[in-house]
């Protein structure tokens, strides 16, 4: 069920009413009444990957009982072998498999002994790597015993299957999300109308930017040989807000959402387009997958703590494994490998930590220094994205050869001008709001709050017609494929 259709416009307000109105007195009901609603959510996508769900979350509820009971270390590591084994396990199955028999079949012909394997027929289940993730979470913590193991099944299973960020996160920590499962919750009108004002803000990013944005990526990107260096150049642009207003905007409806039935999910993008360098790029983009990484695997390798060839190493393995997380193609890994590039002579010169505060903070503007800053970590970004987004690394390189042409200076064209012209104005428009409210959680948080009660509904209602007048042609958002 996709968060821009009228399924969804249907099944929220089904939901909320139920939860608030009819389940409201009992805990247990209301954690029952999200896990019913979050397999019917999935459900309709494809109802026999709900095992999968239903799977990981029996044996990581199972280990993590074990786990109150086992004292005996060598046993505690055994179960939380199990669990990384099995989620991983079944992940790399659905999602890797025929990456690595390709790869395996590539490299016998390589070395002149070609065998013939058959690759299998595998769906992806939309938001494995998302819930898969979140689970383990979970395992891991409880066997760092960061975190109390729990014995109710119901509200573990709504832990798990959270219908708001069940298939592209933000990644939710068990130590944050798993408690406010525990807790009676009330009705907060105040924060149900923060809620509201997310959704519209992701609704408004998905559907406007996005979609626009996507039209004339794809456009360009698959049929790159046609356009000039300068139309390139201009469809990479249109991708990195293409993946930005998608992603973050399914974070901001998500975190609405969730703000409706009383729960608070971490910010998963900090207005990252505004960085001033990598480091802060990566410290705002997908905060959740991340610090995931940072604090599951960075750290446990050792993270800065040792010489230099150490610091090389395991930011080369949280990048590319990273990227290597958001797909099975080589464009994913070099497209980490490329991060990992740009991140290293900030490690090396201990500059990494240099921007933790937001760029040009209580003032209109930025610097010359910050704008040439955030202009320039914007451009390897973007450079970046070109990976991400490519059928394939010749493809890929290809594509950046045609940008770096003499081309690269010509007029460019565009198949559909028109909307070339009026998705360029909005986007403008977008990263002027975006700016103005950059020091929030996300850009309209408090726009408006103190104007005159109708020119504050002016604003919603314009934003509402935006929407519906610059709706662009519907896409998949683009990490349900990961």
């Amino acid at each position: 069920m996709l968060f821009n259709s009228i399924d969804f416009a249907i099944f929220l307000p089904i939901v909320f009413l139920l939860y608030w109105f009819v389940a409201n007195k009992n805990l247990k009901i209301q954690n029952f009444l999200i896990v019913v609603a979050s397999y019917i959510f999935y459900g309709l996508w494809d109802w026999r990957f709900l095992f999968l769900i239903l799977f990981s979350t029996l044996i990581d509820y199972s280990v993590g009982v074990r786990l109150i009971k086992e004292q005996n270390t060598s046993k505690r590591k055994v179960l939380l072998w199990v669990s990384i084994l099995v989620n991983l396990g079944v992940l790399g199955f659905f999602k890797y498999y025929n990456f690595f028999l390709e790869n395996f079949t590539m490299a016998f012909s390589f070395f002149g002994s070609p065998i013939n394997v058959q690759g299998l027929n595998i769906i992806l289940p939309v938001g494995i790597s998302f819930y898969t993730f979140q689970t383990l979470s979970y395992t891991i913590d409880v066997y760092r015993r960061k975190l109390e193991p729990t014995k109710d099944l119901i509200a573990f299973s709504a832990f798990v299957s959270f219908f708001p960020q069940l298939v592209a996160g933000p990644i939710e920590r068990a130590t944050n999300l798993l408690p406010q499962f525990y807790k009676k919750r009330t009705f907060v009108y105040n924060n149900a109308v923060d809620g509201l004002r997310q959704i519209l803000w992701g609704l408004l990013k998905k559907i406007v930017i996005a979609d626009n944005s996507a039209q004339i990526a794809n456009e360009i990107f698959n049929n790159s040989t046609d356009y000039s260096g300068s139309t390139l150049a201009l469809g990479a642009i249109f991708f990195t807000f293409q993946i930005y207003g998608d992603f973050s905007g399914y974070s901001d409806i998500a975190i609405g959402t969730s703000r409706l039935f009383g729960f608070d999910l971490k910010q998963n993008f900090a207005f990252p387009y505004f960085s001033r360098d990598i480091a802060e790029f990566w410290r705002r983009w997908h905060i959740s997958l991340s610090t995931w990484f940072r604090d599951y695997l960075y750290i446990p390798l050792g993270g800065s703590r040792g010489g230099t060839w150490m610091k090389i190493r395991n930011t080369f393995i949280i990048f590319i494994v990273s990227g290597f997380w958001h797909g099975a193609n080589w464009t994913f890994v070099f497209w980490g490998a490329l991060n990992a590039l740009y991140f290293l002579p900030l490690l090396l010169l201990n500059k990494n930590r240099t921007y933790t505060n937001t760029v040009a903070e209580g003032k209109n503007l930025p610097s010359l220094k910050e704008f040439y800053q955030i202009a320039a970590t914007f451009i390897l970004t973007a450079l970046a994205w070109v990976f991400f987004r490519a059928e394939n690394l010749e493809h890929a390189f290809d594509y950046l050869s045609a940008i770096f042409s003499k081309s690269l200076f010509s007029l460019p064209q565009f198949s559909d001008m028109r909307l070339a012209l009026s998705t360029s104005i909005l986007i403008i428009i977008f990263v002027l709001i975006e700016w103005l409210g950059r020091e929030n959680e996300y850009a309209i948080e408090k726009l408006g709050l103190n104007w005159y009660r109708p020119i504050r509904w002016v604003m919603y209602f314009t934003i509402i017609l935006t929407l519906f007048w610059f709706t662009g042609q519907q896409q998949q958002f683009i990490y349900f494929q990961f």
